[in-house]
C-alpha cells in the first residue's frame, strides 16, 4: 500500500510538471503570508527548484532589505527589485517567492503573465500576528502604528493581487499544506488555458 500511494505521487509530480512545461510559479502576497515558507515544500512537489527574490537581492547588494530602504528608499529599491526578476526569469522550472510590493510596479506583471501568478493571501489578523511574533524588519510598517499601515497597504495592493492566475486563501494550514492546496489547484488552471486557447482557434 505505502509503494502505491509512493508511485502515485510520483506519476502526479511528474504529470503535473510535464503540463507545466516549464513555466515559472510566482508567488506573490503581502507580507507574512508565507511565500517564502510554502515555496520550497511547493517546488519539492512538482519537481522544481525554489527562489526567493529578497534573498537574490540582500546577496547581490550585500545588505538586508531594510539596509537598502533605509540608505537609498523604496524607489531604487523597486529597481533592484525588476532587474532582479528579469534575471531570475531567464531560467524556466522555479517556484518563486516575491516581495509584496512586487506586483506595484506595472512593468513586473509582463514578466509574472509569462509563468503562473498565484497569490497567497492570509487573512490580515493572522498576517499581523506573524508580523509581530517574528523578528525579520519590515521598512513599510512602523512598529507603532503596525496594524492601520499593514490595512492601507493591502488595500491598495488588493485590485493588483486579484491580477493572479490563482487565489488561495491561507487561514492556519502548514507551509506544506499551503503548497498542497496550490498543487491540487494547478491542473484547472491549465486546463482552463488549454480551453481557452481551443475556443480561441475556433473563432479564428
Amino acid at each position: 500500500l505505502v509503494t502505491s500511494v509512493f508511485m502515485n505521487a510520483q506519476t502526479t509530480q511528474q504529470t503535473l510538471k510535464e503540463k507545466l512545461g516549464g513555466r515559472n510559479i510566482f508567488l506573490v502576497g503581502m507580507m507574512g503570508s508565507g511565500k517564502s515558507q510554502t515555496g520550497p515544500d511547493l517546488a519539492k512537489m512538482i519537481d522544481y527548484a525554489f527562489v526567493d527574490t529578497d534573498d537574490v537581492i540582500e546577496k547581490a547588494s550585500k545588505q538586508s532589505i531594510s539596509a537598502i530602504f533605509q540608505k537609498e528608499g523604496e524607489t531604487a529599491f523597486r529597481d533592484l527589485e525588476k532587474q532582479v526578476l528579469k534575471e531570475i526569469s531567464q531560467h524556466h522550472s522555479l517556484v518563486i517567492a516575491t516581495g509584496g510590493g512586487l506586483v506595484t510596479v506595472p512593468e513586473n506583471w509582463g514578466i509574472l503573465h509569462q509563468g503562473i501568478v498565484i497569490w497567497l493571501d492570509l487573512d490580515i489578523i493572522r498576517s499581523i500576528q506573524r508580523i509581530e511574533s517574528d523578528d525579520k524588519k519590515r521598512p513599510l510598517l512602523p512598529e507603532d502604528d503596525l496594524s492601520r499601515t499593514f490595512s492601507q497597504i493591502y488595500e491598495r495592493r488588493k485590485p493588483m493581487y486579484l491580477e493572479s492566475d490563482l487565489r488561495i486563501e491561507v487561514e492556519d494550514q502548514s507551509p506544506s499544506e499551503v503548497a498542497s492546496m496550490i498543487a491540487d489547484r494547478l491542473p484547472s488552471i491549465l486546463i482552463n488555458e488549454v480551453t481557452q486557447a481551443e475556443r480561441h482557434t475556433t473563432e479564428l
